[in-house]
């Protein structure tokens, strides 16, 4: 499929405000780029040495980022950067959002998401949840969830013609679909009132359980829905590919993908154009990267919009409602409480990416099946912000950011790209089939992996500022859930996790025996002023897998030995300054290594220790900025000798 040359853009409404544009720098002398670059490099080449001192242009290299899917974010943005018409909410192309926001507090749906399987207790969640702000509802009927035998219990005290209801499975979407569809019709309800998704995605589904796509039948489906003018039977699940490893890129792009062959099937089964393209919604991911989450339902809008516009579909039904789902992937089992900011930043982006519904989940969902507390923060989240923050009353409020409409056009372009990868690959079900989608997931969750593994993707309370005292969460276990073998879910915790598993396994065992929980001893050398940076940096990496971290502080060769004997462990990392170290460092190794320690680290660089012998002879290691950290930390586990989960060393 070919892009539109030219976006469409929309002329001004006769009755736009003509004046000139009010500058709020209008008093302050204008500055330009290169004065702005040279005063970064200036900053950044404090305390730098002079033959090491950085040009502007190395110094905006610093600063650039780059994400797992390679969109490079620029530590300034300008007016120069906006190229594209900013357009208007609710008309092409929808970038502005698909509808026009008129100042209402219920400018989102708060959909309550539902899987516990205990009928009573999620009838009884249900009806909590719609008297204390949600507004719609999502059910997952599957063997490991609600059970579609029990739906007219868990929906009896709802009011079907005031609340959304949407249905999805991971195991027979169709008879979710039926269920859903048996109890509507057996209320007698006016059906032109009702509005409820049937939650029916053959392709993601046969990608999450490892099948060939079947794409026949859609079009009963859409006959099944005839006269239910707010509801639709087809959902393009975009979050499946982002907590399969996706980024921002290709969760859009096989959207597009997917949406299009949906299109194609149900034109070719004798559906008309228009009718087709207005069956389905997108779920998407809202994730706690801000920027790129609003850029993303921006940018999704517009590559639909496009789509639509080649194929001739009608400019009203153009617009993609989303329906936004707070990363489920960002969720941590360790610092749970964390999870209420991540789904804080997450909901407050879809809300601002205009998303037309939002699920924020529980923070306890990694834990088990969620309680009351945690569905009520997930509620109250979105209430507060839409009724205290009255971000529901703004169209649009990020539109015309530079950066914002710069990252928009960024993802566009790169998704459209992607889109046309699986088009030329002869569309979604072939790409599938010839495992497009599986080798660029692979290659996206290496980069991931390298980039939590050193910290330049951080997991605030797991791989930064570990908290080490964290209460246990008391929650019922979620049963087991059927075998699948498509897509592999993965949190992006979860390797910090493991590794403190074999730390607590650890220490419940040396518990019993009236022991201690395994540590790594820091020798910091000197004063406080010398040690004391490098000592809170290796503690918070040794704390990440759950060790303690005993310490001496300052002392004599001697000294520093008797500490480290009583410590107990067999590692020792030294944390200093470069001066401490070629004064001390090499004495205090030596006599580490001298009294039977079988590893000894150094925290910052080896060309510290000064000039003598080979540093490699004594030092074990060092750890710094950008260190493969689960690398350290596995070498650290094993050193103490503790086994992994399953008793697997």
């Amino acid at each position: 499929m070919t892009r539109p040359s030219s976006p469409p853009t929309t002329d001004l409404p006769p009755d736009a405000d003509q004046q000139a544009p009010f500058v709020l720098a209008g008093d302050f002398p204008a500055v330009t780029g290169t004065q702005w670059r040279a005063a970064a490099a200036k900053v950044l080449n404090r305390k730098r040495p002079p033959e090491r001192q950085l040009t502007p242009d190395d110094a905006i290299a610093r600063l650039q980022r780059e994400t797992v899917d390679g969109l490079r974010t620029e530590p300034l943005y300008t007016r120069e950067d906006i190229t594209a018409d900013l357009g208007y909410p609710g008309v092409m192309p929808f970038v502005r959002g698909t509808t026009v926001r008129r100042g209402q507090m219920d400018a989102w749906d708060v959909r309550a998401f539902h899987e516990d399987p205990d009928a009573a207790y999620t009838r009884k969640a249900v009806l909590t949840d719609l008297e204390r702000g949600a507004t719609s509802l999502w059910l997952r009927l599957d063997p490991d969830a609600i059970a579609a035998d029990d739906l007219a219990e868990v929906l009896a005290d709802v009011l079907l013609d005031l609340a959304k209801v949407e249905v999805s499975s991971r195991t027979d979407q169709p008879a979710a679909a039926e269920a859903l569809l048996a109890l509507i019709e057996a209320s007698g309800k006016d059906r032109a009132a009702l509005s409820l998704n049937l939650g029916l995605d053959p392709i993601g589904f046969a990608a999450d359980q490892g099948r060939t796509p079947d794409l026949t039948g859609m079009a009963p489906w859409v006959a099944r829905l005839e006269g239910y003018r707010q509801s639709r039977p087809f959902v393009v699940d975009g979050t499946l590919w982002h907590n399969a490893g996706a980024g921002d890129i290709h969760e859009v792009a096989w959207c597009l993908a997917t949406g299009l062959e949906y299109v194609r099937a149900l034109t070719e089964q004798g559906v008309d154009l228009d009718t087709a393209f207005d069956a389905m919604i997108f779920r998407v991911t809202a994730s706690c990267d801000e920027f790129a989450t609003i850029a993303r339902l921006r940018a999704l809008r517009r590559c639909w919009a496009w789509v639509g516009e080649v194929l001739g579909v009608a400019e009203d039904r153009r617009g993609a409602r989303q329906h936004a789902v707070t990363s489920w992937r960002e969720i941590t089992r360790d610092d749970p409480y964390v999870n209420v900011l991540r789904g804080t930043i997450s909901t407050f982006s879809a809300a601002v990416g205009g998303a037309e519904a939002i699920t924020t989940l529980p923070f306890d969902a990694a834990w088990g099946l969620p309680g009351e507390s945690s569905r009520r923060v997930a509620r109250n989240t979105q209430v507060v912000l839409a009724e205290e923050s009255n971000i529901g009353r703004v169209n649009d409020p990020a539109g015309g950011t530079w950066y914002v409409e710069s990252l928009t056009d960024e993802i566009s372009t790169a998704a459209w790209a992607a889109f046309q990868q699986v088009e030329a690959a002869g569309g979604m079900v072939a790409a599938l089939a010839e495992g497009l989608p599986a080798r660029v997931l692979a290659e996206l969750n290496e980069r991931r992996r390298r980039q939590l593994a050193t910290r330049r993707l951080p997991v605030t309370g797991v791989s930064e500022f570990p908290n080490t005292a964290e209460p246990t969460l008391e929650v019922r276990p979620r049963p087991a859930a059927p075998a699948r073998a498509g897509l592999a879910r993965h949190r992006d915790a979860e390797v910090f996790e493991a590794l403190r598993d074999r730390t607590a396994t650890a220490s419940a065992a040396a518990a019993a025996k009236g022991g201690s929980t395994p540590a790594v001893f820091l020798a910091c050398l000197g004063s406080r002023r010398d040690f004391g940076g490098r000592e809170g940096f290796a503690a918070n990496l040794f704390h990440i897998a759950g060790l303690a971290t005993p310490s001496c502080e300052g002392g004599g060769t001697a000294e520093v030995v008797e500490a480290w004997r009583a410590a107990g462990t067999p590692v020792a990392v030294l944390c200093s300054s470069a001066s401490v170290y070629a004064a001390q460092g090499r004495e205090v190794a030596h006599a580490l290594k001298d009294a039977g320690a079988r590893t000894v680290l150094l925290a910052g660089s080896l060309k510290e220790l000064g000039d003598g012998e080979d540093a490699s002879v004594l030092i074990d290691g060092t750890i710094a900025l950008g260190v493969d950290v689960v690398e350290v930390l596995t070498g650290t586990l094993d050193t103490l000798g503790l086994d992994t989960p399953g008793g697997a060393r």
